[in-house]
């Protein structure tokens, strides 16, 4: 093949923010639906920070009736005179120029989360049209972009119509946004309402004294969230269903000159441990710096004030950290600057100087707490609680010792319950946790013995929710999951162990069915959170009906796709309506829910942790009516349970 000059003609430069155009999975991750909503919290963060930095109070969000949406604060403004080396108002230079913005040096934002700079000018390159209005010295300006397309095909993106110009007089100041999410970039999207709520209540929760509202035009709905009392109102909000040991959280607050920290700590009688922890109103939901600083030092002041008042004697060792947080519910909220977060997803807080600060901080906040003798009853509490958990972590050790065992032993208990696949390939292997033996009897038969296991459920398993952790693994049903999986659980869950890419669920489309899988994915987010994060655990969708007549069958999925099918199958038809999983013989098994090429199968994420574990505790905790209220509201028996309308994806 002819060599072909490569020359400087054939450099490509992207102009303006064409390169966003381009290329927008470099800077929102995706064009679906979280990329989609990215480019509003780039805006709302923006606002956010002018009101963490101490301008302003108050954020109000508008979904337009055009498909729009409005980000409206009443903080500075953004700067409106002439930038000195690119001659362009600092509202046109924002909006329009990739890294620009006030956030590289401490002078303007002490706190952000806006790390790159790229925020507002990434939202106006993905829009259509996006207008903008700063009040500012008295005066109301206003200028709008749009992208277009040129006569030779080629997107022009983010493109001023006009300079800024003024409009008229104000005596507020503030910022408001408009902007036009462009259908070439995401489709027929709409923005989602139940996301939108969701994330400004907890950016009012972060915020003390933050006033957020969220109007709907097309619906009406109006929301308006205001917290007074900051996280530690975040923490009762949480723990709501649940029984709290103590009435109101411990909060503390302080500030170094590398960041400022706030935590707020409550208990519950429950069994497991929840962290909740974010940095500049990013939730870190794979934790960092910031949690190991906290962790350690909590440790470290309650086995010294257990020892300093008796709790813990000479001889008895010292309680460990898991021991202390059995039953905790604790938000750690984190703001500072130069911050580096680990991954394009800002998941998890890499700086290192955090865990020495954060450390340092609460050694000497929680004491002081502790040693306030009015404080010395919640200390017992959570002392007693920890040592009991200390018992029963024993107990589970032990359990854990002959789950291994049996688990190492030839023949372990999942003869005649597991049936394995031949292939090594993890990343090919699923697993299937089928309801039934009938059911797993015709999924043995019906699956691709090379890459599919089978694993048939002869009970439900127990709900974890309300266990402590010996109980969970004294269920047979339980340790069956965890020997076949192989990853261990809880503290020594080693996700490099798993055997299967996919781990299946396949129960019947009835209120049984949900319940199970209800229980195992709670089994899952308490004990194998990251089978969950790390994107493992799907939901398999078996068909509700079969129409067919002599010569043509048609399988339905939902009750919605009924009449179709019934047209399409036309005159004659015949229905058949599958009220479980073993109505089914292999070869129907493998053709609708099982074969790859024509399956559904809906993958199991967590959006929001802080809401997901909100939701588990209303389902699967003890407060019966707030579960009847939910479920008479959401539940959806004929096709998805509510974990999956809230928390998942279509695959």
């Amino acid at each position: 093949m002819a060599e072909k000059n490569y020359e400087s003609k054939d450099i490509v430069v992207l102009e303006g923010l064409d390169a966003v155009r381009l290329r927008p999975g470099m800077y929102i991750g995706t064009t679906s639906a979280r990329g989609f909503h990215h480019i509003l919290w780039e805006i709302v963060d923006n606002a956010i920070d002018e009101i963490s930095n101490g301008y302003g109070d108050t954020i109000k969000i508008v979904l337009n009736e055009d498909g729009s949406a409005t980000v409206s604060d009443n903080g500075r403004g953004i700067p409106v005179d002439m930038h000195p080396t690119l001659k362009k108002s600092g509202v046109e230079v924002v909006y329009t120029t990739l890294h620009a913005g006030g956030k590289f040096n401490n002078e303007n934002y002490k706190f952000s989360g806006g790390l790159h700079g790229v925020g507002a000018s990434v939202t106006n390159a993905l829009s259509k049209w996006c207008k903008v209005t700063v009040c500012k010295n008295g005066k109301k300006y206003f200028i709008e972009f749009h992208s277009y397309e040129d006569e030779n095909g080629k997107i022009h993106s983010g493109v001023p119509v006009a300079p800024l110009k003024e409009i008229g007089t104000s005596e507020e100041t503030g910022t408001s946004v408009t902007f036009m999410p462009d259908e070439r970039v995401f489709g027929e999207q709409k923005f989602s309402l139940e996301a939108i709520v969701r994330r400004a209540r907890e950016l009012a929760f972060l915020n003390k004294g933050l006033r957020i509202e969220v109007y709907d035009k097309l619906t009406g709905e109006d929301y308006k969230f205001h917290y007074e009392g900051g996280i530690a109102d975040f923490a009762l909000y949480l723990v709501e269903g649940k029984t709290a040991l103590f009435k109101e959280p411990l909060y503390f607050s302080a500030e170094s000159k590398v960041l400022l920290l706030e935590v707020s700590i409550i208990y519950t009688d429950s069994y497991t441990e929840n962290t909740f922890s974010f940095v500049n109103n990013i939730p870190t939901t794979e934790g960092g710096m910031h949690e190991t600083g906290f962790k350690s030092a909590f440790t470290k002041v309650f086995n010294d004030y257990a020892r300093a008042n008796g709790f813990l004697k000479e001889k008895e060792q010292n309680l460990l950290g898991e021991d202390f947080r059995e039953g905790l519910t604790t938000i750690i909220n984190v703001k500072m600057n130069n911050v580096q977060f680990e991954g394009q997803t800002k998941t998890k807080l890499g700086n290192i100087e955090a865990k020495t600060e954060v450390e340092n901080l609460t050694l000497r906040e929680l004491t002081r707490i502790l040693d306030d003798k009015k404080n010395s009853a919640i200390a017992e509490i959570i002392i007693n609680k920890a040592k009991q958990a200390a018992k029963v972590r024993l107990a589970a050790k032990k359990a854990k010792e002959l789950t291994r065992a049996k688990a190492n032993a030839e023949n372990f208990n999942l003869v005649g319950k597991l049936a394995s696949c031949s292939s090594r390939n993890r990343e090919k292997n699923e697993l299937f946790i089928v309801e039934g033996d009938s059911a797993g009897g015709s999924a043995k038969q019906g699956r691709d013995r090379s890459f599919q296991a089978i694993l048939p459920l002869r009970g439900k398993p127990l709900n974890a929710e309300k266990k402590r952790v010996d109980q969970v693994l004294a269920n047979e049903e339980i340790r069956t999951i965890i020997s076949a999986l192989d990853t261990g659980f809880g503290e020594d869950f080693d996700l490099d162990s798993l055997k299967y890419n996919k781990v299946i669920i396949l129960s019947d489309a009835d209120q049984d069915g949900a319940h199970i899988r209800a229980i195992l994915l709670t089994f899952f987010f308490r004990y194998m959170r990251p089978l969950i994060t790390d994107g493992h655990v799907f939901i398999g969708l078996p068909p509700l009906y079969k129409v067919y007549k002599k010569d043509y069958e048609k399988y339905v999925y939902s009750d919605a796709e009924l009449p179709s099918a019934v047209k399409a199958v036309g005159k004659g038809y015949m229905i058949q309506r599958y009220k479980g999983l073993g109505e089914m013989n292999p070869e129907q098994l493998w053709e609708t829910t099982m074969d790859p090429e024509k399956r559904t199968l809906v993958q199991v994420t967590i959006e929001d942790a802080t809401e997901a574990e909100k939701l588990i505790t209303t389902l699967m905790g003890d407060a019966i009516d707030d579960r009847k209220a939910y479920i008479n509201e959401h539940a959806n028996f004929d096709r998805e349970d509510t974990f999956m309308k809230d928390y998942s994806k279509v695959q």
